[in-house]
């Protein structure tokens, strides 16, 4: 059974920073695709980051201050967060295994449960 577990949410200050981690189990992802999606309330989910065998991509909202990244030996997704502001307040779920394009998250097979980040003004 796959699972994919969040952690490292919170609150913080604007200005501040977060490391979300995503740790895999039931199947290795090392070669695979991840992704970070986020979704704020009344709004849909939207893209954050994703992390191939060719390296990271970024929404433009957050490129320039996250970044993505993964241990292969701890089957693991990070996402370092600075810079953060209001309204980069949002639920943020780890998924992997996209079927099809990687910025969109019907596309994604295995979902984590979300951890909340809340950034205060």
């Amino acid at each position: 059974q796959v699972q994919l577990v969040e952690s490292g949410g919170g609150l913080v200050q604007a200005g501040g920073s977060l490391r979300l981690s995503c740790a895999a189990s039931g199947r290795t992802f090392s070669s695979d695709t991840m992704g970070w999606f986020r979704q704020a309330p009344g709004k849909e989910r939207e893209f954050v980051a994703a992390i191939s065998r060719w390296g990271g991509s970024y929404a433009d909202s957050v490129k320039g201050r996250f970044t993505i990244s993964r241990d292969t030996a701890k089957n693991t997704a990070y996402l370092q967060m600075n810079s953060l502001k209001p309204e980069d307040t949002a639920v943020y779920y780890c998924a992997a295994h996209p079927t099809g394009n990687y910025y969109s998250a019907a596309s994604y097979e295995y979902w984590g449960q979300g951890t909340q980040v809340t950034v205060s003004s």
